[in-house]
């Protein structure tokens, strides 16, 4: 009985169907359907399993990478909240509030990346300080070389720095 491991690790399983990988450069969108339907059916010989791995590489780089978005919006406007108070808006409210439950949505969908929390803040920050620079017209000296805020901070609901307004 040849089992799902042997058809896997047999000797030619490794190597690209040339027309899935033909396909997946001429009609990505086909290849994605015809991979699906391959593993669906457990039709292991039909897998294209080079651009798979790359693609399922890259499923979890965009995780990060939107990871890293959001939080570079959200220090972005925490600093415009911050430098910029008598520009406070419900606008800005509206996009701390949002970009935290979409922070906190992304890390409860995937847990692991809470370990890389701290390196992908402050690499958001670098993006936040240049979106604050341009939507304030500050000087760029006017905001902390590194992050001044604290994680924990960053995320909590309540957090908002310097001084209160009426929209917090």
């Amino acid at each position: 009985m040849v089992t799902t491991t042997d058809r896997l690790n047999s000797p030619g399983s490794s190597q690209p169907d040339p027309a899935s990988s033909r396909l997946y450069d001429d009609d990505f969108y086909r290849w994605t359907q015809v991979m699906a339907e391959a593993l669906r059916s457990r039709n292991w010989s039909a897998l294209d399993i080079e651009n798979l791995v790359e693609e399922v590489e890259s499923l979890g780089r965009q995780q990060r990478q939107e990871l890293r978005n959001r939080l570079g919006v959200l220090l972005g406007h925490l600093l415009k909240w911050e430098f910029q108070p008598e520009q406070r808006s419900r606008s800005w409210l509206s996009t701390i509030r949002v970009q935290r439950l979409d922070i906190a949505a992304l890390l409860e969908d995937n847990p692991s990346l809470k370990a890389s929390l701290q390196e992908i803040l402050e690499r958001g920050y670098r993006k936040g300080v240049v979106l604050a620079e341009g939507e304030t017209g500050l000087e760029p000296r006017t905001f902390p070389e590194i992050c001044s805020y604290r994680l924990e901070d960053v995320l909590d609901d309540d957090f908002y720095p310097g001084e209160t307004s009426d929209f917090s």
